[in-house]
């Protein structure tokens, strides 16, 4: 197989059949026959010295279904995928027949990882490696995939996609603002579209929840130590609050807060005060700093004027959950530590601000950076420009337009799923977009765009909640038959408290809420979206 672009050495088609690694004790089946083919484009020298390139991988089934997906990555990216797709209709995109494409989005892990200048965050020095991981290798890789399909199909795909969550969800919406005419439907889940900000309320967060924990005198705070700034008691007893709160507010007490948007701070507070110490700390009670760094860190980042860095959280049953604890705090048992500040700080310093700054190679350093973060002073340098570095990291980094006037025009449609406990990525965030989408729209945004709600679900999945859906099998009904998603059927899985729970995803601003007289409630015909 001939290479689509002489000037690009590096590609290389193979023709395999493939097992995927689905778990511990799993596996998927093995998928089709089909050509894989890895390639590198636009190799060079960075401002930094090292070596770039962008690096693709992509599989095309012999018995294809003429549709194309690109699948996003994740984090700060550097691997190259293994390109088979989202998982749809019991099996992954490329055993049903799509062609699939992924790619490192313009650096490696295992080459662009200088030490000295925070490893896997090092690409932050290179003005062009931060464009390409924002959005700029997307298209590069983009075309490249529609030139392969066309050389070995000798014909273009009936229909083309896009599904990625987190960062892959951040990807999803640069492809439909930069380049809109790319996709005819696009699946980005818990978009991290202002990441940069995002990273500001991760700093947010350890300051806050560090202050429980911090010794009098302390220059900084060990960050095995940050866990235990909260118990699983202590986390279950704030569950328990926000639930009293607000579970009933969609019209059924199950564990779950349908009707999130409608669950104000000042009722779960006195749901938390209601389960405050009245003497000293004990386990069956909550002290009240503890009460007051919840309501801080729910409420978002801001400067000391009150101005807002970042969006707030909304209070869900999912904070007693290790998805929101690993990110937020870490785990004692066994010993992780916080996310926010071993990856979120690292990529705040490196890759968000300008000029970048390196940080030590522990996550203590993480740590370190963040409780010493000035929020009056600091939050300037992802707006900032230098020499090197003509584009700040929230031109080049930022998906948050709510300009989407060619997608729409071209006939793009887009589901948004999102964890309404998502510690890193708020909904609040998501759902402020999309009311300016509407706005912007004439109040017609859901003709072409629907975020989904996933109550209690963390970051892409996990959770008390009913995380398992198909938004991609949604999509393409959308897309090919024209049927707009109205609902989406979702399970819980094994470890929430109600295995095989059904529930219906919502379309926002609808809830979904009990049908009066329709029988059993842990199935999801039993209620319907509404307002």
């Amino acid at each position: 197989m001939e290479r689509p672009d002489a000037a690009h050495p590096g590609r290389r088609g193979t023709r395999r059949r493939l097992t995927i690694d689905a778990g511990p004790g799993a596996k998927t089946p093995p998928l089709p026959a089909h050509c894989e083919v890895t390639g590198v484009l636009h190799e060079r020298t960075g401002q930094d010295g090292q070596r770039y390139a962008i690096r693709f991988r992509m599989r095309l089934p012999d018995a294809w279904n003429r549709r194309f997906v690109f699948q996003g990555g994740g984090g700060t990216n550097g691997d190259i995928g293994n390109a088979v797709g989202p998982a749809t209709g019991g099996a992954v995109a490329l055993a049903q027949g799509y062609a699939v494409i992924s790619q490192d989005s313009g650096h490696s892990n295992a080459t662009n990882a200088d030490p000295a200048r925070g490893g896997a965050v090092s690409f932050g020095f290179d003005a062009q490696a931060r464009a390409d991981y924002g959005h700029a290798s997307l298209k590069a890789s983009y075309d490249t995939a529609r030139a392969i399909l066309r050389r070995y199909y000798h014909g273009e795909p009936a229909h083309s996609y896009f599904a990625g969550c987190s960062k892959g969800g951040q990807e999803g919406m640069a492809f439909a603002q930069r380049y809109p005419e790319a996709f005819d439907g696009i699946l980005a889940a818990a978009p991290g579209f202002a990441l940069p900000k995002a990273a500001i309320a991760e700093a947010w967060d350890t300051q806050t929840y560090a202050a429980l924990v911090r010794a009098p005198g302390e220059t900084s705070v060990p960050i095995a130590r940050l866990a235990q700034a909260f118990s699983d008691a202590d986390l279950s007893l704030a569950r328990s609050a926000v639930l009293a709160a607000c579970d009933a507010k969609d019209g059924l007490s199950d564990g779950l807060v349908g009707n999130f948007a409608q669950c104000g701070t000042a009722e779960v507070v006195r749901e938390l005060r209601a389960r405050q110490c009245s003497g000293q700390k004990q386990q069956s009670c909550l002290a009240p700093g503890q009460i007051d760094a919840l309501v801080k860190g729910f409420g978002g980042p801001r400067d000391s004027r009150g101005n807002a860095l970042y969006a707030s959280f909304p209070w869900d049953a999912g904070l007693s959950d290790n998805g929101w604890r690993i990110w937020k705090l870490g785990l004692t048992t066994p010993a992780i530590p916080a996310i926010n500040a071993a990856m979120g700080a690292p990529a705040l310093a490196t890759i968000f601000s300008t000029p970048p700054r390196a940080l030590g190679p522990t996550p203590q350093a993480g740590m370190d950076y963040q409780l010493g973060y000035d929020f009056d002073r600091d939050p300037a340098a992802i707006d900032a420009t230098a020499p090197g570095f003509p584009r700040s990291a929230w031109m080049d980094i930022a998906a948050r337009s709510s300009d989407l006037t060619r997608f729409r025009a071209r006939g793009g449609r887009m589901i948004v799923p999102h964890g309404v406990s998502d510690p890193v990525f708020s909904i609040n965030d998501t759902i402020d977009w999309w009311n300016h989408v509407d706005r912007r729209s004439n109040g017609r945004a859901a003709s072409f765009v629907r975020v989904f709600p996933v109550p209690g679900m963390a970051h892409c999945a996990g959770g008390p909640a009913t995380d398992q859906f198909d938004g991609f099998a949604a999509l393409v009904r959308w897309v090919e038959a024209g049927s707009a998603p109205d609902r989406i059927e979702a399970a819980a899985g094994a470890t929430t408290p109600w295995p095989g729970r059904t529930r219906p995803l919502c379309p926002y601003p609808l809830v979904a809420r009990p049908i009066a007289g329709a029988g059993d409630t842990e199935r999801a015909a039993a209620f319907e979206c509404r307002a």
